[in-house]
C-alpha cells in the first residue's frame, strides 16, 4: 500500500515556488502527491517532474482548479463534449510529461453539473466513447485514467462505484479504474464494504476523510469495515488523505467547507496516517509500507 496526499491540505494551488511541498510530503512519510491542475494554475514540468523523481516522489494529477463547466464530455452539446475531450487530453498529457501515475477525477462529467432530469438514452454511451478516447491517450502517455465517484450533490452521472464500474464496462478499456472516495460515499452507500468488493480488480485507490471532511477517524465513515474490505481484496493500491486548509484566508469556503477541519497540513497526515496504517495492519492488508 501507498499513501499520498492533496495539494490542497496545505495551499490552494500548485506555483513553481511549490518544489518544497514535495520536500515536506517526503519527510511526512509520504509516497505520492496529488496536485490539482487546472487553467489558473500554473505547473513547471521539469523542474516539478525530475524534483518529484529525485524525492522517489510519485505525482497524482487532477482537474481541481479552473475547469470550464462548457468542457464536459457528458454534454448534450457535441460541440462542449468535445471542448471536454480536449481539455482533459492537455492535462493528461502533461501527466504524461511530469511523469505522474494516474489523471484522477469526475473525468466523465464536470463537479457542479447536475441535471435534474431523467437521462437521454445516449448520455452514457456518449460518455463512454469519450472515456475510451481519453484512456487511449492516457495509455500512450504511460497515465492511468481513474474515475471518481462524487455525491449527488457534485454530479448526476456517476454518484457510486456500480455506476463508475457500469461506465468503465460500455467504455472498454483495460487503462481506466477507480478511486473511491470516503466523504463522497457517505451521502450515496450504507454498505462500503459492498462499494470496495464492487470496485475489486478495477479499485486503483482511496480518498480518505471523514463525512465532514476532516482527518480520518472518530466520523460516519466505518473504516473498520473499508479495512476489512480492502484486505479481502488484496488491494495494492494507493491512499490519499485529500481535504481543504481551513486556515488559508477564505479558501476553504469557497470549496463549501465551513468547518476548520485542517488548521494544518502536516498535522492532518501525520494523524490521519498512523491511523490509516494501524487499521489496514490490523485488517491484515498489504504490509508493505
Amino acid at each position: 500500500m501507498k499513501f499520498g496526499a492533496h495539494i490542497y491540505l496545505w495551499t490552494d494551488r500548485w506555483t513553481p515556488q511549490g518544489l518544497h511541498l514535495l520536500d515536506q510530503a517526503k519527510e511526512l512519510g509520504l509516497d505520492c502527491f496529488e496536485i490539482a491542475c487546472g487553467d489558473d494554475v500554473q505547473i513547471d514540468i521539469s523542474s516539478t517532474g525530475a524534483h518529484a523523481r529525485s524525492l522517489g516522489l510519485e505525482l497524482v494529477l487532477s482537474p481541481g482548479g479552473e475547469w470550464p463547466m462548457e468542457c464536459d464530455i457528458s454534454l448534450d452539446d457535441p460541440q462542449n463534449r468535445q471542448r471536454g475531450v480536449d481539455w482533459h487530453r492537455k492535462y493528461i498529457e502533461m501527466a504524461g510529461e511530469l511523469g505522474a501515475i494516474a489523471y484522477t477525477g469526475a473525468i466523465y462529467g464536470h463537479p457542479g453539473c447536475i441535471m435534474k432530469r431523467r437521462p437521454p438514452d445516449d448520455e452514457l454511451p456518449r460518455t463512454a466513447e469519450n472515456l475510451h478516447h481519453l484512456a487511449d491517450v492516457a495509455e500512450s502517455c504511460g497515465v492511468e485514467l481513474v474515475l471518481e465517484p462524487m455525491s449527488h450533490f457534485r454530479t448526476h452521472l456517476v454518484n457510486t462505484v456500480h455506476q463508475a464500474v457500469q461506465l468503465i464496462e460500455l467504455a472498454g478499456h483495460k487503462n481506466l479504474k477507480v478511486l473511491l472516495d470516503t466523504y463522497h460515499l457517505v451521502t450515496e452507500t450504507r454498505d462500503y464494504e459492498k462499494e470496495v468488493h464492487t470496485a475489486g480488480d478495477l479499485l486503483w485507490g482511496v480518498h480518505a476523510c471523514e463525512n465532514d471532511r476532516g482527518v480520518p477517524g472518530g466520523g460516519l465513515v466505518p473504516w473498520t469495515k473499508i479495512f476489512k474490505s480492502i484486505a479481502d481484496i488484496a488491494m495494492d493500491g494507493y491512499i490519499i488523505l485529500e481535504t481543504y486548509n481551513s486556515s488559508l484566508d477564505d479558501f476553504a469556503f469557497e470549496r463549501g467547507m465551513f468547518h476548520n477541519v485542517c488548521p494544518n497540513g502536516n498535522d492532518f497526515v501525520r494523524t490521519g496516517l498512523s491511523f490509516l496504517q494501524e487499521g489496514l495492519h490490523k485488517a491484515g492488508a498489504n504490509h508493505s509500507y
